[in-house]
């Protein structure tokens, strides 16, 4: 710390340049969190899921619906514990663009289905008792200011109800949360309530749950699941949890890859800005670091002050993109449908690690030659 004085000012020598590197740094890694913080955390969304529940969805798409009737005949397979059933609503708040995760449900074998969601036995029960009551996420509650109580009017991008209303009006009876860092940024409400009040579609859903025992029969069954319902009008593909979500990421492609690739792209492009920025920097203050040899300043001293110019510069650019990332990234998650998710911590420690990793390589050229550097040859030429 004593040498800062120096560092700041050796970095101020051309206000212009600095400034600009500096803003290079700090774009690249707003976009290094915006980006690897969102593949980060569908990798932990994915990671997060039971190998012990399966999914089951119609064989032509997920927006095609299956009878109700599936759900006695999924129970009754050999290995299944207990089933459970969703239909997507497709709800907004106001406007089309306050969309979020929205479906009608059994509560009570949500709760069976999930074990890893908080939910309170007596918010079952009051679920259970208001025809046209509603559970909602933490995380969802917040974002809005919603509260137990409250009444809310839903619209839906897909279904519309028998009595023409424009709106779903819903009464918030409690709330939940996930014990394994999920976003609890969705909407639950009674199945039978839905069910009767929609035009079209009734005596179905979208999807079933089932969960069973033994992972390892997770294919055995699921192919048992599947057999039940072959070659009638309403075909089923079954696939463990885990599996499932893949599938569904992997329909955007190789987002990991792409967004590696591109955060390659960035980091090679700051690497060549960073280390030219130095190595005119040194070059510029060759007769200056001769002059701090000239005062008893060893090669080392000098060396550390040309890794702590970069350093410096790097660590703060890197801390406030990051930083900005870091705010941005929960209305990013929510357009995607992911609300309540926040920037990892290990995509932050990640990019501080890599932008001291950016500037000791960019600071490699000219720490040497200043280390080289003939005291002589340095003022003769001044």
């Amino acid at each position: 710390m004593r040498y800062l004085p120096l560092i700041w000012a050796g970095l101020w020598r051309k206000p212009v340049r600095s400034v600009l590197t500096f803003l290079c740094v700090l774009v690249s890694f707003l976009l290094f969190g915006a980006l690897h913080g969102v593949s980060a955390a569908l990798g932990d969304i994915v990671s997060s899921m039971s190998d012990t529940r399966l999914r089951i969805q119609s064989r032509v798409n997920i927006s095609e619906p299956l009878p109700f009737a599936h759900l006695a005949r999924i129970e009754r397979v050999d290995g299944v514990q207990g089933a459970g059933y969703y239909n997507f609503f497709g709800g907004y708040y106001q406007e089309p663009s306050n969309s979020f995760s929205s479906g009608a449900v059994d509560i009570a074998r949500m709760g069976i289905m999930f074990p890893e969601i908080n939910l309170a036995p007596d918010v079952v029960e009051k679920m259970k008792r208001t025809r046209d009551g509603a559970v909602i996420g933490e995380d969802l509650a917040k974002e809005y200011g919603w509260k137990v109580g409250d009444r809310i009017p839903l619209r839906s991008n897909v279904w519309v109800r028998k009595d023409g209303a424009p709106e779903w009006s819903f009464e918030i009876v409690g709330t939940y949360t996930w014990t394994n860092n999920i976003p609890s940024n969705e909407l639950w409400m009674n199945y039978d309530y839905f069910d009767e009040a929609r035009t079209f579609g009734n005596g179905t859903v979208t999807l079933y749950f089932a969960r069973i025992a033994d992972a390892k029969r997770a294919a055995a069954i699921s192919d048992e699941i599947d057999r039940l319902f072959a070659n009638s009008a309403f075909e089923t593909q079954t696939q463990n949890e885990r599996d499932w979500i893949r599938g569904r990421m992997s329909q955007a492609g190789d987002i990991g890859f792409f967004i590696n690739a591109i955060i390659a792209a960035i980091m090679s492009a700051l690497l060549l800005v960073t280390a030219f920025t130095m190595m005119q920097s040194v070059r510029e203050r060759i007769p200056e670091l001769a002059v701090l040899k000239t005062y008893g300043f060893g090669n080392g001293t000098v060396v550390s002050l040309v890794f702590g110019e970069a350093l410096l510069i790097c660590a703060l650019a890197a801390g406030l993109g990051l930083t900005v990332a870091y705010f941005a990234e929960p209305p990013i998650y929510r357009m995607i449908g992911a609300g309540g998710l926040r920037l990892p911590w290990s995509v932050i420690g990640a990019g501080f690690a890599l932008a001291a990793a950016l500037a000791v390589v960019s600071s490699v050229l000219p720490a040497r030659r200043a280390q080289t550097l003939n005291i002589v040859d340095a003022l003769a030429a001044r």
